[in-house]
């Protein structure tokens, strides 16, 4: 909602103004200036990016235009995984977790918490880590290092697609003023005609200008931005199962080392100990 109350904001005042001034909403449209301008965007897009980074551009900028009104469950339920899975861990081994780790899809113990079980990135991150676990001891300086340079490699992946389009729109007024030389370039081929018609022309010529100056300042810009805040306010889940992880290796209580991980939300979501103990305790009963 917010996403498009800030939109709605930009439309009014751009061309509420243009309006008040006296001008002609019918003078900016200009398809051809349109079609070079956003051509060249998708384009540019296509040839410096690769299929990966693409289809991750596509879902993060979903991911921004869509409401988050479910954040805090997320990470209640994040808390309960973790809990889940130590407690199993403790009671049976990591034996017991080997059919939920190597099929977290099919996984019993997953499957409780759909709103974890619809992010891919994340389950990988924490059955990866519990395999490496599996594999031989650890020392939680050992581990938390190996997850620190982990999740720093994933942020960057997934700030690679805000990046992209950061530098896309940085270059979106050099494609309006690509299309306004070509509309100067049909201006001179005109230039015997009437004055209204050169005036129509390079009316036309300017609104590539303008158009390229609207969609980097005005879309893609604020796009960019707000899909790497997405992705480091995302990291916040990263970072709280590294908390839980390296707190459980260090021989600390499940509860405690849930904890750990709690302290990682962010604040305006971060439930009280108690309430995370509450929540805890009902996905027990």
């Amino acid at each position: 909602m917010q996403k498009f109350t800030g939109a709605i904001i930009i439309i009014l005042c751009v061309f509420g103004g243009y309006l008040w001034a006296g001008g002609n909403l019918s003078a900016i449209w200009q398809p051809a200036e349109l079609l070079i301008i956003v051509g060249a965007t998708i384009g540019s897009l296509i040839i410096g990016n690769p299929p990966h980074v693409l289809k991750e551009m596509r879902r993060q900028f979903r991911l921004i235009m869509s409401a988050r009104n479910d954040e805090q469950t997320y990470y209640m339920e994040l808390m309960a995984l973790m809990q889940l899975l130590l407690e199993t861990i403790r009671t049976g081994g990591f034996k017991s977790l080997d059919q939920h780790i190597e099929d977290p899809v099919n996984s019993d113990i997953f499957s409780r918490f759909p709103l974890i079980k619809q992010d891919p990135h994340l389950i990988s991150f924490i059955t990866d880590n519990l395999r490496l676990m599996a594999m031989g001891q650890m020392s939680p300086y050992e581990l938390e290092g190996l997850l620190e340079q982990e999740i720093e490699a994933i942020e960057q992946d997934l700030l690679l697609p805000s990046r992209s389009m950061q530098r896309t729109a940085e270059a979106l007024p050099g494609f309006g003023i690509l299309a306004a030389v070509m509309g100067i370039i049909i201006t001179m081929q005109a230039i015997d005609g009437s004055i209204a018609l050169i005036g129509y022309h390079v009316a036309a010529a300017l609104v590539g200008t303008f158009l390229g100056i609207f969609g980097c300042y005005c879309i893609l810009d604020p796009a960019s931005n707000a899909m790497a805040q997405r992705v480091k306010r995302d990291m916040s889940a990263f970072e709280c199962i590294r908390a839980t992880l390296v707190a459980y290796v260090a021989k600390k209580p499940t509860l405690l080392a849930i904890d750990a991980g709690r302290k990682h939300i962010q604040l305006d979501i971060k439930p009280s100990f108690n309430e995370m103990e509450k929540w805890l305790a009902e996905q027990e009963g």
